[in-house]
């Protein structure tokens, strides 16, 4: 064999360098793709978290929730005894909502308001 050729042994079998580059192209397009996934969850997340959540953007239903301390990076400067929506399938990992009652009943609260100034403008 040449000294200059580009052919690689593995697993005793004589692999061409482009079929090699195949196999990493797979690979690394499979990687974007999952990461392509996570970042447009996170948007989904980040988009949803206005008013009163339906459901998650994972499809877990929402529960109420009482905390009885708290327990997590995001709970700053809850009272034990807080309210919130969570997600049934929820994980503290950025991908799922557990958002404080208040927020989210203030922010329906603050839709409603528009809503009625706009209806009272046609009127």
């Amino acid at each position: 064999m040449d000294s200059d050729c580009s052919y690689h042994y593995t697993d005793n079998f004589l692999i061409e360098p482009y079929e090699e580059e195949l196999k990493e192209e797979k690979r690394r397009r499979k990687e974007m793709e999952k990461m392509k996934q996570h970042w447009d969850m996170v948007g989904f997340v980040a988009d949803g978290r206005y008013g009163i959540p339906r459901r998650c953007p994972c499809g877990g239903s929402i529960k109420h929730d009482v905390s009885p301390s708290p327990k997590f990076k995001h709970d700053f400067g809850t009272q034990p005894g807080s309210r919130y929506f969570t997600c049934t399938k929820f994980k503290d990992d950025g991908l799922h909502f557990r958002q404080p009652w208040v927020f989210g009943v203030e922010q329906e609260i603050e839709k409603l308001v528009m809503k009625v100034e706009e209806q009272s403008k046609r009127i």
